[in-house]
């Protein structure tokens, strides 16, 4: 069946990767919107009121998708050390500053970006421009007036990990290393302790167990971002003109992808997945809130808001890049390949957004 799939992905790329990716980014939305999955509403609930469902929500995710794509490397569906998050080029200096800033400017614009898809998919104009703010400052970091501070910051940290004998950066791999064991043995040890770690920790509490909707969401999510690996990884194929990127849901360059997909659309021909599934998550977004009847118009209620969330949206954006990826980029996505640049990401995304989170408190109480 697979290969079925296969044959028609490659023979259709535009057509499945466009509709594809639009059904994904749509069911993505509409869960988030929804269940209320947040990634920065999950450090604050733990650090105000010791509730970790939501927190519980997205490790039961990051499970789900290892095993997933583990599963999916085994049958063949790709290989995923071909993806960005395995290369062995190690950028571990840039995994931790811009997991740090991504997770700072996550407080300070109200929600990580696949957070301000869905609220401004719910009417919140704010969400809006701090998107489009996104979206600039990413690419000022990709190849835009930051780059070359970037270059000249992280490029010396650099570990090319192939000058040592590694093919990939991924957790297995390395620890195979360290121990002697093979790389297959190393990948299957990682994987399940790290599997069984977060299983135990997220259904051992009986109030996570017991709430559909936190339920739903973890298993839901991790659903999305497997499609997406499933759906770009049957559409890898060595002779393709334009090479289709094995990627799945990312939301920080893709904002800035979009914005130059909607100025340009005539010179760029069909939208890549990344554009196709950040317009599904917006639409699946209004659909939720539509369905839900919490749309509402929402705008920056004074200038000291519209700044705050406007430093955090660049926070973001540069964060993001550095990071090479967000909440979901990395902390969904990238470290269901084991890769130990997406661990380091996601630790300094959580280490960020507690920082944020007691910068926001004390700022309030200055005011």
């Amino acid at each position: 069946m697979l290969e079925t799939w296969r044959e028609m992905i490659i023979e259709s790329p535009a057509f499945y990767i466009g509709w594809g990716g639009l059904l994904i980014g749509f069911v993505f939305g509409f869960i988030v919107q929804r269940t209320n999955f947040c990634t920065m509403g999950a450090l604050s609930d733990i650090l105000s009121f010791g509730d970790w469902r939501r927190f519980r929500s997205w490790m039961l995710a990051i499970a789900i998708t290892m095993v997933g794509v583990y599963a999916m490397q085994r049958m063949g569906v790709a290989d995923f050390g071909g993806s960005m998050y395995l290369a062995p080029n190690f950028g571990w200096l840039g995994n931790a500053v811009g997991g740090l800033l991504f997770g700072i400017g996550m407080v300070f614009g109200g929600g990580c970006v696949s957070r301000n898809l869905v609220r401004a998919g719910g009417g919140d104009l704010r969400s809006l421009v701090i998107l489009i703010v996104i979206g600039l400052f990413a690419y000022m970091t990709i190849g835009g007036l930051i780059a070359p501070t970037r270059v000249a910051l992280f490029s010396p940290s650099t570990i090319n990990l192939g000058d040592a004998g590694f093919e990939t950066q991924s957790m297995g791999e390395l620890l195979a290393a360290a121990t002697g064991l093979s790389a297959g043995t190393g990948t299957i040890i990682v994987l399940a302790v790290c599997v069984a770690g977060l299983l135990f920790f997220c259904l051992r509490d009986a109030g996570f167990r017991n709430s559909p909707s936190h339920l739903i969401a973890g298993v839901g999510i991790a659903v999305t971002v497997l499609a997406g690996w499933l759906l770009t990884g049957l559409a890898q194929d060595d002779f393709a003109d334009v090479p289709v990127p094995l990627i799945s849901l990312s939301y920080v360059r893709p904002t800035g992808d979009t914005m130059d997909y909607l100025m340009r659309y005539s010179a760029l021909g069909a939208p890549g997945f990344g554009v196709v599934t950040l317009l599904g998550a917006l639409l699946g977004a209004l659909a939720g809130a539509l369905s839900s009847r919490s749309f509402r118009w929402a705008t920056f209620s004074d200038v000291g808001d519209t700044g705050r969330n406007l430093f955090g949206a660049a926070l973001m954006g540069v964060g993001g890049v550095l990071a090479l990826g967000c909440t979901i980029g990395q902390g969904l996505t990238g470290i269901s390949t084991l890769a130990a640049g997406s661990l380091i990401a996601v630790v300094f995304i959580v280490i960020g957004g507690i920082v944020g989170i007691k910068a926001m408190e004390w700022l309030i109480m200055r005011e």
